[in-house]
């Protein structure tokens, strides 16, 4: 097979007219045939975090798209942070889809991306041919979602890249025992971007706010009906082996519930699995190839 493209990046304007932006990883020539991938980001995260998987996919034939959500990444800020809302981001995913071309695909979906998936599938059937759901569940943890938001768009100013490098594995080093030095560097240059000498997020500090009905004495929102919709389609669920987010409660349940389902563990990684090591990868390609 011809070596694969470089991956270049394409904006659109979301139907309220946000910019939005996404990666497009082309089939080389002579794979064209087999299903798209799209991979949606987690809460905070941006499209980078697919690189390696993307380029992996990507050499095994397939076209991938990593998504930027309003907000994120490439993605325009929007005004109004009420608009980083779960119903608006599947508009903007439907449109990206449709600016690409691509009506059905294989899904890769970390944490709230994963969500994305499931909702997906329920309310568009048909669009959802295989999903990777990577370390989220129709039931969230209340635990984590606490400590996710203690730390979105909160954190305290950097002056660099280095200190910016060791408050990831401060903070978030002892679930994460499994990352190396290097994947550290690299996860916290997919976190952050330095910009005018400065060391900014790769995201807007606003999305806090989606966070401000997560309190001790609310449970929260449960996703089994829109998991339900994936229940006739391959999926493989990722574990990080130290998540809060995702129970080993809920994953044995996602397994009873829906018999074409795979499932990994992560060693030595919590929530989200970074998708940054060669195993990990390596499962998601394998399984991925299985499909159509």
């Amino acid at each position: 097979m011809a070596s694969a493209q470089e991956p270049f990046s394409r904006y659109i304007h979301a139907p309220d007219g946000l910019r939005l932006h996404y990666f497009d990883y082309p089939a080389p020539p002579g794979g064209g045939g087999a299903l798209p991938v799209a991979c949606l980001p987690g809460l905070a995260r941006s499209a980078d975090d697919f690189d390696r998987v993307a380029r992996t996919l990507q050499a095994d034939g397939r076209r991938v798209l990593a998504l930027d959500y309003r907000g994120r990444g490439g993605s325009d800020w929007d005004q109004d942070w009420r608009r980083y809302d779960f119903n608006v981001e599947q508009d903007d995913i439907k449109a990206q889809l449709a600016d690409a071309g691509v009506g059905e695909a294989i899904f890769i979906g970390t944490s709230r991306g994963g969500l994305h998936t499931m909702r997906i599938a329920a309310r568009r059937p048909g669009v959802v041919r295989g999903a990777v759901l990577n370390d989220i569940g129709p039931k969230i943890e209340h635990a984590g979602l606490l400590r996710i938001k203690r730390y979105v768009g909160k954190l305290p100013p950097i002056p660099s890249m280095r200190e910016a490098i060791a408050l990831m594995r401060m903070t978030a080093g002892v679930d994460f025992s499994g990352v190396s030095p290097q994947e550290w560097e690299d996860y916290a240059r997919l976190t952050f971007v330095e910009k005018d000498g400065k060391v900014q997020l790769r995201y807007d500090p606003d999305l806090s706010h989606t966070l401000d009905g997560v309190e001790p004495d609310v449970a929260p929102a449960e996703y089994w009906d829109d998991f339900a919709a994936l229940s006739d389609v391959p999926i493989l669920a990722l574990r990080g082996a130290n998540s809060d987010i995702l129970s080993p409660e809920v994953f044995d349940e996602m397994a009873r519930r829906a018999p074409r389902l795979e499932r990994a563990w992560v060693e030595g990684q919590g929530h989200a699995p970074l998708l940054l090591d060669q195993p990990t990868i390596s499962r998601i390609a394998d399984f991925v190839r299985q499909c159509p």
